[in-house]
């Protein structure tokens, strides 16, 4: 073998990442994303056409991006053992980071529940505050996103035994019923008596259920791909890692709802 042909292999299973536009792309989106949100709730001039143009932005990048990863693990074999391990372990840094992120919403809310003060009228939800019943609307959410959580289970070991249909079935139920949460959470807010500004009951309510409904759309979007994915035949029984990955972080959007449901809806009001 000459050291010519001895240069197209490497001696390890890692995989060396080409050159890329897309993470500095999606870095100067999400920037220009932040900054935009912020001058628009300040009521700049035009910021608004600045926000919706850096949106479309990070779609795109995104989107490209999903394109090269997908075409690395799928037809050029990069996702090795080794790999996918990382990337694993990388999913799950990113759910764990998540989780502290709305532990400090939590803390925010349990601070000023737990000893309401005199400018609340030291109680808890403060005076003038009518909260939302738990058990109209939050509590069909509650059952929408569990049951979604079944059907994406069941499409994931339907695609471990082999079994095709299932695994679309499963799938395309979970993103009706994750669609169906999104519009409900919508109902319920448009028709809900207090606003994101009415005080700190206001602001931890919506900021902590809106980051959730957020954080339903991306996970949404993953199991989108994921699907198609299934679709286009790119996933095995025994190689789905990007599948995986989104129902993790499904299952987690499940278990923040939850503590949402019991803390904010339940014991809040």
């Amino acid at each position: 073998m000459t050291e010519i042909v001895r240069s197209n292999f490497q001696n390890h299973p890692f995989h060396l990442v080409s050159p890329s536009p897309w993470p500095f792309n999606t870095s100067f989106s999400l920037f220009t994303l932040t900054i935009s949100g912020a001058l628009a709730m300040h009521t700049f001039s035009n910021a608004y056409n600045v926000f919706y143009s850096a949106f479309l932005l990070v779609v795109f990048s995104m989107a490209f991006w999903f394109r090269d990863i997908i075409s690395e693990g799928t037809f050029l074999g990069n996702h090795t053992l080794a790999v996918q391990k990382g990337l694993n372990l990388g999913v799950l840094l990113f759910i764990v980071s998540e989780a502290l992120f709305f532990l400090a919403i939590f803390w925010a809310f349990f601070h000023s529940a737990l000893t309401p003060t005199i400018e609340l009228g030291a109680q808890w939800p403060p005076a003038g505050i009518e909260p939302v019943n738990p058990f109209e609307l939050p509590l069909l959410n509650t059952v929408i996103l569990l049951s979604s959580g079944a059907t994406v289970t069941f499409s994931h070991h339907s695609l471990i035994q082999g079994k095709r249909s299932g695994a679309l079935y499963g799938s395309i139920a979970t993103i009706i019923l994750a669609v169906i949460f999104t519009v409900v959470q919508a109902l319920e807010y448009s028709v809900s008596s207090f606003t994101i500004s009415d005080g700190v009951f206001g602001t931890c309510f919506f900021f902590g259920t809106g980051f959730h409904g957020l954080h339903v759309m991306v996970g949404s979007a993953f199991l989108s791909v994921a699907l198609w994915r299934i679709l286009s035949y790119h996933l095995t029984d025994n190689h789905h890692l990007g599948f995986e990955g989104g129902i993790l972080y499904w299952h987690f959007v499940d278990v923040v709802w939850l503590f949402l449901y019991i803390s904010m809806y339940y014991w809040g009001s």
